[in-house]
């Protein structure tokens, strides 16, 4: 790994993971919850299954609350925030000040608005300093490969979740492109059979929803 090692090289990507797994399912909420609003209860139960979690709710109103801000949860978002956190807060030196204290607000921003009846106004704020995070790692990370790890950490995530919440195929093979133009960059140990399998599903357009649990398992299996 040079100069990053590899327990390094593990945190940053899988800060890279955690942060972009808070932003997708945070942006991907949004969208439900207004149909929750008008729709009975248990609608969100085809999102639990899509995301493979156990649906543990016994209403509407209940899963936003505890999915959202429950932190005994595994899978609940604060949770993940929280592992962002634990990732990000090891790698000061790799990452600045500056960096790190966009992850330490958006933190901050789930604990302070778990009590409010329409947290979605506050928790717009944390997408906000996720998208700053982004922007302040380009411009504050010095070493080019911590940022190759961190994207590729970023984009294995958003092509895992793409996949399972049924984004269209142009949007995965979007993403499937910038996922190897940073893997290629990126001093990574990967699993070249997975990726080229991975690519024959994605840019297959006559590829059948069948083979999407394949594609999972290539993403999977991908960095060692």
């Amino acid at each position: 790994m040079g100069i990053i090692s590899i327990e390094k090289a593990d945190h940053l990507y899988w800060l890279g993971r955690y942060t972009e797994r808070v932003y997708t399912t945070l942006r991907v909420f949004f969208h439900i919850y207004d149909h929750m609003i008008e729709q009975p209860e248990g609608i969100y139960a085809k999102y639990c299954r899509r995301l493979n979690i156990p649906d543990i709710y016994t209403s509407n109103k209940q899963f936003a609350q505890a999915y959202l801000f429950d932190e005994d949860n595994p899978d609940s978002v604060v949770s993940n925030m929280k592992r962002a956190y634990d990732n990000a807060v090891v790698l000061r030196e790799e990452l600045s000040s500056n960096v790190l204290s966009y992850v330490q607000l958006a933190l901050d921003t789930f604990q302070a608005c778990k009590k409010t009846t329409a947290p979605l106004l506050e928790l717009q704020q944390a997408i906000d300093y996720l998208l700053a995070f982004w922007g302040c790692a380009d411009d504050y990370v010095d070493q080019e490969d911590c940022r190759n790890i961190l994207k590729c950490g970023k984009y294995v995530e958003r092509l895992d979740l793409f996949i399972r919440l049924d984004y269209h195929r142009e949007d995965l093979e979007k993403e499937y492109r910038k996922l190897v133009n940073r893997l290629y960059k990126a001093n990574l140990d990967y699993n070249k059979e997975n990726l080229k399998h991975l690519e024959q599903i994605i840019m297959d357009k006559d590829q059948q929803k069948s083979y999407d649990q394949e594609a999972l398992g290539c993403l999977g299996g991908l960095i060692s």
